[in-house]
């Protein structure tokens, strides 16, 4: 008999991250437990609970407090985890940090960082050695996060780099932007931008070190873009929302990844939307005066 399989959602009670938490619990067995995490005890509680209680709900669903700023939590988390059910099958990183038009990016590039990039790199480094064979570590990136979305300059930062020099650049960046010489230096005034491009790096780098083994037992570590999802981060930066996903529509093929048994080689440790690898070299640097950015 298998052994139950192990789900973990970070960001995962609102927008995209519960719907993949829902879609998990209703396509995993019901001996296989979701954790559906996030830094709200009321409301992680309160959308394990809805969730448990669907109709389309077949697994185990539970709801745990996990400060993904915090890399203690994360790590304690992962030996936690490796202690009590030997590892995991399933790890999605979707936690975000929320920026609005009107709000000051340098103001909230710590928040920002520690989010989105810090977390990815304790979580590649905490869930990666405990993924099971067959295993999926997925990190919710954007098609913003391919090198030519970068100026020149700045590419070789991120180009087959390690995950120890991904963390160097992205902590350059971090104090170029207090040092107020970002611009300067040719980083984006948008966190957003250069924040992907380090996600989809960092992934890549763990990648690259496992590959052969990984393909050797079906395991997959990628990055993915779930494509323009309608959520309360998203919208207020966008006017045309004609063609944007409801969070369920946006996890379909999040999941597909997730739960497909096997793996495709050119997918693996590369950057995909909707079952389609993005090209790393591919992008070109985003017009940010339209964006309208408060430095």
């Amino acid at each position: 008999m298998n052994n139950p399989r192990i789900a973990l959602v970070t960001g995962a009670n609102q927008g995209l991250g519960r719907a993949l938490a829902e879609g998990l619990a209703a396509r995993m067995d019901p001996a296989d437990l979701v954790l559906l995490t996030g830094r709200n005890l009321q409301r992680v509680a309160e959308a394990a609970a809805e969730i448990a209680a669907a109709s389309g709900t077949r697994s185990q669903v539970q709801g745990r407090v996990l400060d993904v700023a915090d890399a203690e939590n994360i790590t304690a988390l992962a030996a936690e985890l490796r202690e009590s059910h030997g590892g995991v099958d399933i790890v999605v990183s979707n936690a975000t940090t929320r920026v609005l038009p009107n709000q000051s990016q340098s103001a909230l590039a710590d928040e920002y960082i520690d989010v989105a990039n810090t977390a990815t790199h304790t979580i590649l480094r905490s869930f990666a050695p405990i993924l099971r064979p067959g295993g999926r570590l997925l990190v919710v990136a954007s098609s913003l996060g391919t090198l030519g979305h970068l100026p020149v300059q700045l590419q070789p930062l991120f180009d087959n780099a390690t995950l120890d020099q991904v963390e160097y650049a992205v902590e350059s960046w971090r104090s170029a932007i207090h040092s107020k010489t970002a611009e300067e230096a040719g980083w984006p005034r948008w966190l957003n931008t250069p924040s992907k491009v380090a996600q989809v790096a960092a992934v890549r780098a763990v990648a690259a070190e496992r590959r052969a083994e990984d393909l050797a037992t079906g395991t997959l570590i990628a990055s993915v873009c779930p494509g323009m999802v309608d959520t309360a981060t998203s919208r207020p930066w966008f006017s045309d929302f004609s063609d944007a996903q409801t969070p369920t529509e946006a996890a379909r093929a999040v999941l597909d990844l997730a739960l497909t048994p096997g793996v495709d080689p050119d997918q693996y440790g590369e950057l995909t939307q909707f079952g389609k690898v993005v090209p790393w070299h591919s992008g070109t640097p985003l017009d940010e005066q339209a964006l309208q950015l408060i430095p």
